[in-house]
């Protein structure tokens, strides 16, 4: 009987010893589900991408628990703040975004603060890209002006062809000149003014009348000259 004792006792030992473990483990086992259940920082990401012409950057929580979380976005180099959201996660994600005017290759900080569970920043810092996401419009040329423009001042007209005739110039007397004769009677002065301007048209007839004049007198002059002699002979 005494072994029998013995024996059992030792049994209820072992048994107590086993259902402890057992416990132990069962606890363990629950905790550790209990943590993948929580949130946690791994559950969130960040990415600064262009909506358009506008810059946003995005944060997206994959929390299946869907526990509440406070995100908060700032410039790292300033501290900043550009703007906070509060997000409830789900299996397929949810994405809050907050728009920035962010210049390129920019660096900003993310900070997610969930109940007890979270209470950090997503590493790594959120980076914008390198280009804008509105590019300036480039300005359309001009057209040049043309080098071929009509010049403002007028070209002065070609002189007209004069249509008038050269006026006529004086005609030259054409009467012969008469051979000096000391005896000869000289014209008169009337007579010599027509002849040198030839305003008087009977010119010809002047000349003729002082020609025949001047053989009367030539004449003249020798039957003088003879009846001298003759009666210087007798």
């Amino acid at each position: 009987m005494a072994v029998l004792s013995i024996i059992s006792r030792t049994a209820s030992r072992r048994s107590v010893r086993a259902l402890g473990v057992v416990a132990a483990s069962a606890a363990l086992a629950l905790s550790a589900s209990g943590n993948a259940l929580a949130c946690n920082i791994n559950e969130f990401s960040a990415e600064a991408k262009c909506d358009g012409d506008n810059g946003v950057i995005t944060v997206t929580d994959v929390d299946p628990a869907g526990i509440p979380a406070t995100v908060t976005v700032s410039l790292k180099s300033t501290g900043e703040q550009v703007g906070q959201e509060t997000v409830k996660g789900s299996k397929e994600g949810t994405t809050v975004s907050f728009a920035v005017d962010w210049q390129p290759n920019t660096e900003y900080r993310v900070h997610v603060k969930a109940d007890r569970y979270v209470d950090e920043y997503i590493k790594p810092d959120v980076t914008t890209p390198s280009t804008p996401c509105k590019t300036e419009d480039t300005p359309s040329p001009t057209p040049s002006e043309s080098s071929s423009t009509p010049s403002d001042e007028t070209e002065s007209p070609a002189p007209e062809p004069s249509t008038s005739a050269p006026a006529p110039s004086q005609p030259e007397s054409t009467a012969p000149a008469a051979v000096p004769n000391d005896n000869a009677p000289s014209p008169a002065a009337g007579d010599s003014n027509l002849a040198e301007t030839g305003a008087n048209s009977n010119t010809g007839m002047i000349a003729g009348i002082a020609a025949a004049l001047v053989v009367v007198g030539g004449g003249a002059v020798f039957f003088g000259m003879r009846r001298r002699g003759a009666k210087s002979g007798s």
